[in-house]
């Protein structure tokens, strides 16, 4: 069995890890993504070591070019480190003093790797965060522009998945919108607590060299550093939050999801799927398959199992560091490009993929009793207590579905005489546009009212 290479911890190790272990114990086939997070960490720090003149100003620009000399191999391909490096931080320290010579071992004067890997973790989260952000406002873009062009186009609406109520299908879409603005809203606040520096936190207890920990989080772009050593560097508070919001923007895709999925079953037949966005069966050549919705829903449990993951590492933890938390990075990673990934896809879905079949969508509201609220409602207008009206309508609805008649089908004269307070107008009063229309309570359904929820919802985009 290969001997690997001795680490670069201290001489207190007599012999190096067993093959095995060193495996076990690496992270540096998954932590290589937070490099460039590392190196600038790394500048930073340098920088600060300059500026309170524990390292001198040669030696301090000797490692800023000899770190971007490694960002730049590293963005060409030839940077690769192996297991033996165990972490992206040991790999690039170790390159660096292959590069520089021993001032590269300077580096790491006043740091530990514990707070070290909470600085990039940050800066990496700080990052993908913006990205998320970036990416959910175009899915609220698509949402909007679908809805500016289906303000009168009616769908049916439900509660229990039974038929309820007539709705503008752009009302419908916006209530997307407003789930997918309070996602943004809520990683706006998370970057509160991700951008806070523990970058001099030490191992946990700080450091006897005389560093100015500002100054570093200045040149990072923190807003303020831990107060706490030992908090600093064993905090993932902001990492579960982030899964939380994570789990939430998944949540709502997955809803979005499912009424794609039924909407393109013959059953609903409401919208069509566009070749680009679907898939055929091997063996039913008739078939064309919602794969993206039903993607995006199995792997909202992929998240949520992150988050859960994040909470049980978390809950049984001592202060400071622990190796667990070793585990936090591909909970975080795979977290970040599922949300970024599934956040495309339904915006290409919702551009692309689907067509409305406003036919179809006309029929379906007009051969169903989700009028029979209005039918109440406009006796109640006329004088009739609204809950006399209530049980009217309700026998009315039972004898017209054993007559198989709809509503809209009843004569005047069988109106009158289920009450005298029924007129002419009743059945523009239980059309489907002007039970829409009628809406008009503010965040209804009402034609007005969508209006200026688009009105909002273009506020809201050109706010940030």
């Amino acid at each position: 069995m290969q001997t690997p290479s001795p680490q670069t911890w201290s001489q207190r190790f007599e012999t190096a890890l067993h093959p095995a272990i060193a495996l076990f114990n690496a992270s540096i086939g998954f932590d290589i993504q937070l490099i460039e997070y590392d190196l600038t960490g790394s500048e930073a720090h340098a920088k600060m070591l300059v500026k309170t003149e524990i390292i001198s100003p040669e030696e301090g620009e000797a490692i800023v070019n000899g770190l971007e000399t490694i960002r730049q191999e590293y963005r060409r391909g030839d940077f690769n480190p192996g297991v033996e490096a165990e972490d992206v931080h040991f790999a690039v320290e170790r390159r660096l003093t292959e590069l520089i010579g021993d001032v590269g071992k300077k580096l790491h004067t006043a740091r530990s790797r514990n707070d070290q890997v909470g600085t990039d973790l940050r800066l990496y989260l700080r990052a993908q965060i913006e990205a998320i952000q970036g990416e959910l406002r175009q899915y609220q873009q698509t949402l909007l522009s679908l809805a500016e062009d289906h303000v009168e186009t009616l769908i049916p609406g439900y509660t229990h998945l039974q038929r309820a109520q007539p709705l503008s299908l752009a009302h419908h879409l916006l209530a997307y919108f407003d789930m997918a603005q309070r996602d943004w809203e809520r990683l706006h606040d998370l970057q509160k607590r991700v951008n806070i520096s523990p970058l001099g936190c030490g191992a946990l207890a700080g450091t006897t060299f005389p560093i100015d920990r500002q100054y570093a989080a200045e040149l990072l772009g923190f807003e303020k550093v831990y107060g706490n050593s030992l908090d600093g560097v064993s905090d993932r508070d902001f990492a579960i939050e982030f899964a939380c919001a994570a789990s939430l923007i998944m949540v709502h895709l997955s809803r979005l999801s499912e009424e794609m999925i039924l909407w393109a079953s013959e059953e609903f037949s409401f919208v069509t799927l566009n070749d680009s966005c679907s898939t055929g069966s091997s063996i039913m050549p008739q078939k064309k398959n919602p794969d993206v919705p039903e993607l995006v829903r199995g792997k909202t449990g992929r998240v949520f199992g992150h988050l859960q993951g994040l909470l049980v590492m978390m809950k049984g933890l001592p202060l400071a560091y622990n190796k667990d938390l070793q585990e936090d990075k591909e909970a975080i990673f795979d977290t970040v490009n599922t949300v970024r990934g599934c956040v495309e896809a339904m915006t290409i879905l919702l551009s692309e993929g689907v067509n409305f079949r406003v036919p179809r969508l006309r029929q379906a509201v007009n051969e169903d009793y989700s009028n029979a609220t209005d039918v109440a409602d406009y006796l109640a207008t006329k004088g009739v207590p609204f809950r006399e009206a209530y049980n009217l309508v309700g026998k009315v609805v039972k004898t017209s579905l054993a007559a198989g008649k709809l509503l809209r089908e009843l004569t005047l004269e069988e109106w009158q005489a289920i009450h005298p307070a029924f007129e002419d107008d009743i059945y523009a009063a239980i059309a489907p546009q002007q039970v829409v229309s009628a809406r008009n309570s503010y965040g209804g359904t009402g034609f007005d009212q969508v209006h200026q929820s688009i009105a909002r919802a273009n506020q809201a985009l050109g706010e940030g």
